[in-house]
C-alpha cells in the first residue's frame, strides 16, 4: 500500500513538474518571439500608462487640417466625424482602439516602444504633449468619395500612382468615432457592418474590372497577341453544359483584344481564362501581388484567391471575367490600376507622411518605395491605352474629364446575395499628379452607369484644389 502510494505521489509529482517545464517554456516564448507583438498590442494596458495626463497628438490631413485632436488630456475629437472614420479609427478604453489611432498610439503619445515596455515606470520619462502624425489623406477628396458614395455601401481608394501616398480612403456606411463606447453594441449588431473597412477588409468578386490584368497576363504567356481577332457571338461554350454569355444579350462579332477590353467582352476573356489554366492564372495574380496582403497601417485581411490548379473549364473562364470565387479589396483592384499607369509598378501605398514633434519639427519622413513589379512598361502602356479607350468611346464615358487623359475599366459584378455590385476603376494624368483609384458600389448595378461619375467627381475635386 506505502509503496502504491509513492508511485502516485511521484506520477504526481512528475506531472507537475512537466507542466512547470511547459508553462515556463511557453513564457519564455513569449518574452523571446511575440514580446514586440504584446508590448505594441493596442489592448496592452501598458499602452496607456499616463495616458491621462498626456495631450495626445493630432492627426493631420496633407494640407495640415486636424482629422483627430485632443481637446484635454485623455480626451479625443473628430473634426470629420463619420467621413473619415476609415482612417483614423477610434480611440477607447473598453473598446481599444483601431485604425491609425491604434497603429500610431505610442507616435500619438511621444512614447517610444522602449518605454512602452518599462510599464508604469515609464510615466517618469513621458512627455505632456504627444507627437503629430501628418497623413498623406486629402479631406477636399476624402469629401468628394463620400459624397458621391451618398450613403449607399461602398468603398473609394484614391492614390498618387507615382508615390503610393493614400489620398482618399472611404467605407459607408461609417460611424462617429468621438463616442465610440457608448454606440459600440449597437454598432455590432447593424447588418449594414458600419465597422468594417471596405476598402482594406471587404471582399468582392472583382468582375470585369479584372480584364486589364487578365490581358497583360495573356500577353505574358504568348497564348494571344494584339492581332489576334476574337468571335463573339453572344455566348461561350466551357463544357459540361455551360456557356458564359454577354451583358444584355449581345455580340460583339469579330474584335481585338483592345476592342474587348473596351467593350468588356465576357466571350474573350472567358477563353483567354481557359486558355491560360490554372498555372498561367496563378502566376498572374502572383505578379501583381494579390497573394501579398499590404501590412502597416493600411494592413488587409487578403483577397480570396482561389486554388488555380483544381478549377475546372467553366471555373477557368469565370476567373477570366472576374467571377467564380475570386474576391479582391477594392485597395488591391487600385494599385492594379496603378500599375497601368506607372509603367508596370506598383508603389507600396502608405498613409503616413510625416511624424511631427509638438514644436512641429519632422522626426520621421516617409520615402516611396518600389512594391512589385507587376509587369512591363510596353504592356502597361499598351492596355492603358486599351483602357483609355473605354473611357473615350466605350463602356466608361461616365468617368470622362475635359482635357484629362482617365483609362478605365467598368465592372458590373454577379453577387450570389443580392443585385450585382458596381465597379469602376482607373486612373488620369492630372496636371499636378497621376493618380489611381477604384470605386465600389454595393449592389449598385452598371458600374459604367454608378461607380464612373464618382471618381469623376474625385477627380473634379483635385482639379478644383478644393
Amino acid at each position: 500500500m506505502e509503496e502504491r502510494m509513492k508511485k502516485q505521489i511521484l506520477h504526481a509529482a512528475t506531472l507537475l513538474m512537466l507542466a512547470f517545464g511547459v508553462l515556463m517554456a511557453y513564457v519564455a516564448y513569449l518574452m523571446t518571439f511575440q514580446s514586440e507583438a504584446l508590448a505594441l498590442h493596442p489592448l496592452n494596458p501598458r499602452s496607456s500608462v499616463g495616458e491621462d495626463h498626456i495631450w495626445r497628438g493630432s492627426l493631420l490631413d496633407a494640407k495640415g487640417r486636424p482629422l483627430a485632436e485632443s481637446d484635454l488630456p485623455g480626451a479625443r475629437s473628430y473634426p470629420y466625424g463619420k467621413m473619415m472614420a476609415p482612417v483614423t479609427g477610434y480611440f477607447g478604453e473598453s473598446t481599444g482602439s483601431a485604425g491609425l489611432e491604434g497603429y500610431a498610439n505610442r507616435t500619438l503619445l511621444g512614447i517610444t516602444d522602449e518605454m512602452g515596455r518599462m510599464g508604469p515606470v515609464a510615466q517618469l520619462f513621458a512627455a505632456d504633449h504627444g507627437n503629430h502624425v501628418r497623413l498623406t489623406i486629402d479631406a477636399d477628396v476624402q469629401q468628394a468619395a463620400w459624397d458621391g458614395l451618398d450613403g449607399r455601401r461602398g468603398a473609394v481608394v484614391v492614390l498618387d500612382a507615382d508615390t503610393g501616398a493614400v489620398l482618399a480612403l472611404v467605407s459607408s456606411p461609417s460611424f462617429d468615432p468621438s463616442d465610440i463606447e457608448a454606440q459600440w453594441d449597437g454598432l455590432l449588431q447593424r447588418e449594414d457592418s458600419p465597422l468594417l473597412n471596405r476598402p482594406l477588409a471587404g471582399l468582392y468578386p472583382p468582375g470585369s474590372t479584372i480584364k486589364p490584368m487578365i490581358a497583360d497576363i495573356a500577353l505574358e504567356k504568348q497564348i494571344t497577341d494584339p492581332g489576334e481577332f476574337f468571335e463573339c457571338s453572344g455566348l461561350l461554350d466551357v463544357g459540361g453544359g455551360y456557356t458564359i454569355k454577354e451583358s444584355h444579350d449581345e455580340a460583339h462579332g469579330k474584335l481585338t483584344l483592345g476592342e474587348a477590353i473596351r467593350e468588356s467582352c465576357n466571350v474573350t476573356f472567358g477563353t483567354l481564362g481557359m486558355r491560360l489554366g490554372g498555372q498561367g492564372l496563378s502566376d498572374g495574380f502572383h505578379r501583381f501581388a494579390f497573394d501579398r496582403p499590404l501590412q502597416g497601417e493600411l494592413m488587409e485581411n487578403g483577397n480570396h484567391l482561389p486554388d488555380f490548379y483544381h478549377l475546372d473549364s467553366g471555373d477557368l473562364a469565370q476567373i477570366g471575367i472576374g467571377q467564380s470565387s475570386l474576391l479582391v479589396t477594392p485597395m488591391h483592384m487600385a494599385l492594379l490600376a496603378a500599375a497601368m499607369v506607372h509603367g508596370g509598378i506598383i508603389m507600396k501605398p502608405y498613409m503616413i507622411d510625416e511624424v511631427l514633434s509638438p514644436s512641429g519639427a519632422v522626426l520621421h519622413k516617409t520615402q516611396p518605395e518600389e512594391w512589385a513589379a507587376a509587369t512591363t512598361e510596353e504592356r502597361a502602356r499598351m492596355i492603358s491605352a486599351w483602357m483609355r479607350d473605354v473611357v473615350e468611346k466605350g463602356t466608361g464615358t461616365a468617368a470622362a474629364v475635359s482635357d484629362v487623359p482617365v483609362f478605365g475599366k467598368t465592372g458590373t459584378a454577379e453577387n450570389p446575395a443580392g443585385d450585382d455590385h458596381a465597379w469602376f476603376i482607373g486612373s488620369a494624368r492630372l496636371p499636378e499628379r497621376t493618380i489611381a483609384f477604384a470605386v465600389l458600389v454595393e449592389n449598385g448595378g452598371e458600374g459604367g452607369r454608378t461607380a464612373a461619375p464618382i471618381a469623376r467627381d474625385v477627380m473634379m475635386s483635385i482639379l478644383s484644389g478644393n
